[in-house]
């Protein structure tokens, strides 16, 4: 890492309020802002998980996954849709950034981090044992007209089927959040600055990531917003990752969405690392987490395409 990448990454940390280094191993902060947010623990020793990291299933854009004949209706123009990729969410007062667009049968939700509804103890981060507000929980869009519904999260579903495995408790960090009907058409699934996603993929050691927060927290400063950086290195069974990206996602960036260097869907922005590797950030498997969720009671759900091509401008 650079001097300059390094300078960038401590001020990060120091704006937080966090040193680096102040405890052994690795320990990571989520993402949310406000009232559900920065809690920091110690990282699990993680074991290997089962199953790929790759190609669950996107499909191409507009195509749904869930029930036969059913349709979603068109998506609106990437440069004037109200909601995408990148908006603000809010439940219960914890501010999040959304990351992509789903779908399942007519069904259109819009994904957060799991952790976003956390309602548990500072040091409460292992979604397995973690509480969380309730799946029905009503959840602010920015750009929609009536509050989604949070149909889905991966904590609650992990309790219930009582998950044991260690990476999967870690890093499975997946909400879906339905839209309202009247909202669904207001709708495109293209990730801002970028374009795509083209399809559902993971990453590797020193591949170059993509991604676009929007916490509260810079205050409404877009020139912020996108990020690139590279992989630092992923986890045993490759339920997570460490990225440096400049700036480090911060409070409030938290569910944003993260494509590799092809443009794939690859992540979902959880935490923030002040150890070892300061102010890098844990971005969970996306394909994994869907994985999941049609595992459990969601067997359709599919992570729609970009109507925009993935074409980075620097």
């Amino acid at each position: 890492m650079t001097v300059r990448r390094l300078l960038i990454a401590l001020a990060s940390v120091a704006a937080l309020g966090l040193v680096p280094g102040a405890a052994l191993g690795a320990t990571t902060i989520r993402e949310s802002s406000s009232a559900h947010a920065k809690r920091a623990t110690p990282k699990k020793a993680t074991k290997k998980s089962g199953g790929s990291g790759t190609a669950q299933g996107a499909r191409p854009s507009g195509k749904g996954g869930g029930k036969k004949g059913a349709s979603i209706p068109a998506w609106a123009p990437a440069a004037s849709a109200a909601i995408h990729p990148g908006v603000q969410t809010f439940t219960d007062g914890a501010q999040c950034t959304a990351n992509f667009i789903y779908t399942n049968g007519s069904d259109v939700f819009l994904g957060q981090a799991a952790h976003c509804s956390g309602t548990g103890a500072a040091t409460d981060t292992d979604g397995c044992d973690s509480a969380s507000l309730p799946e029905g929980t009503p959840v602010t869009v920015d750009g929609a007209s009536k509050p989604g519904t949070m149909v889905y999260n991966s904590w609650l579903r992990m309790q219930a089927a009582k998950e044991t495995d260690a990476e999967t408790c870690a890093y499975n960090d997946l909400a879906l959040i339905k839209l309202d009907p009247a909202d669904a058409a207001k709708v495109n699934p293209s990730v801002p600055f970028w374009g795509g996603p083209t399809g559902v993929g993971w990453t590797a050691q020193g591949e170059r990531v993509f991604s676009f927060g929007n916490s509260e927290l810079r205050g409404g400063i877009t020139q912020l917003g996108p990020k690139t950086g590279a992989t630092l290195q992923t986890t045993a069974g490759e339920w997570s990752a460490d990225v440096y990206t400049v700036t480090p996602g911060i409070p409030g960036d938290s569910g944003s969405a993260f494509l590799n260097a092809t443009g794939q869907a690859m992540g979902i922005l959880s935490t923030v690392q002040l150890a070892p590797l300061a102010a890098s950030n844990g971005v969970g498997n996306v394909g994994k987490e869907i994985a999941y969720a049609r595992a459990h009671g969601f067997s359709g759900l599919t992570l729609v395409d970009g109507t925009e091509p993935f074409n980075p401008p620097f």
